[in-house]
């Protein structure tokens, strides 16, 4: 299957904004600005611990000081379980969050739907090797959610019981599937389409708060872009604080999302392609992470092999500690 690129629209000036110390991960680009990869929808039918010895006491897990590390995995083309063959020198893990890109948001009798497509299907069906080892050492797997061209979406449910019909889907797979949260993602909506209704401001704070309603303890993160990043910036700071993190969608870029009540801990000003952001970039980006105290550090497009150097260069900065690939 051909590998899917999100191409963003402009690639904002890269704004001074800052990162504060907890696990993270970030996406970024190089010159063109980049999004998520385009057209996640089906094509060909689819879218897009701690042992014990006798009389000892228990070893503590390694742990890191820093952002909070984001990889997004493209399943069409890689394998989520890559996210875990990466630590740190003293064993650490170099990513605390691995969400599943991408399940898709269809239209189907009046309503919006949560559909998988088979790449997505298959690492959700094979959890025993492809999300329980990560949750085993610590790292949280959740699924990314986005439109299909179809006119459905997260910017456009016309009332509360719509929200809460969609998130009660999506509540339901991550309770079936045993995952961790949900990123939610506002592009390829095509709103309209299908005889669909425009965005409105409420909507998506309609979803955040049923979702946290039906998920609690759950992730609950946002691609910064779209409608729904427009009517986040005015929302009630009650709906942010529901939030767990948000991110900046354009890659190789920097600025911060402004959601009212999601404090800097919980933001990655930072976002980073790791097949196609300059090495040089991330290394700056997460240098300005570091200095300007933000949270969360985010990537995107973990690919299968080694691309521990790469990694490193990001998490000497941050943790001060080289990557190992196992």
């Amino acid at each position: 299957m051909k590998k899917s690129m999100k191409i963003g629209i402009v690639a904002a000036l890269v704004a001074m904004v800052a990162v504060p110390m907890v696990p993270a991960a970030a996406s970024a680009t190089p010159a063109a600005t980049q999004g998520h990869g385009q057209g996640h929808g089906h094509s060909a039918g689819h879218g897009h611990g701690a042992g014990h010895g006798h009389g000892r006491p228990g070893h503590a897990a390694p742990t890191k000081s820093g952002p909070t590390s984001i990889a997004y995995v493209e399943v069409n083309n890689d394998e989520l379980a890559n996210v875990g063959r990466y630590t740190l020198a003293n064993g650490a893990n170099a990513f605390d969050v691995a969400i599943i890109f991408a399940a898709n948001i269809n239209y189907e009798d009046g309503k919006a739907v949560l559909v998988e497509n088979e790449n997505v299907q298959r690492t959700l069906d094979q959890a025993a090797t492809q999300i329980r080892p990560l949750q085993a050492k610590g790292i949280k797997v959740s699924l990314s959610v986005l439109g299909n061209h179809q006119g459905a979406g997260l910017a456009n449910f016309t009332s509360k019981a719509a929200a809460r019909d969609f998130a009660a889907q999506v509540a339901a797979t991550v309770k079936q599937y045993g995952l961790d949260g949900v990123d939610l993602d506002d592009e390829y909506s095509d709103y309209g389409v299908n005889g669909t209704p425009q965005p409105n401001e409420q909507s998506i704070g309609w979803l955040v708060s049923a979702l946290r309603a039906d998920m609690p303890g759950k992730l609950i993160s946002f691609y910064d872009i779209g409608p729904s990043s427009d009517a986040l910036k005015t929302a009630n700071p009650s709906i942010g604080k529901k939030l767990d993190y948000a991110w900046n969608p354009y890659y190789g870029t920097y600025t911060a999302p402004t959601i009212p009540g999601l404090p800097k801990s919980k933001i990655s000003a930072a976002a980073v392609d790791i097949q196609n952001t300059p090495q040089a970039t991330a290394v700056t980006l997460a240098q300005r992470t570091k200095a300007d105290g933000y949270g969360v550090f985010m990537t995107y497009n973990l690919p299968g092999g080694d691309e521990s150097a790469y990694v490193s260069s990001f998490t000497n900065v941050l943790y001060g500690q080289a990557a190992v690939y196992k």
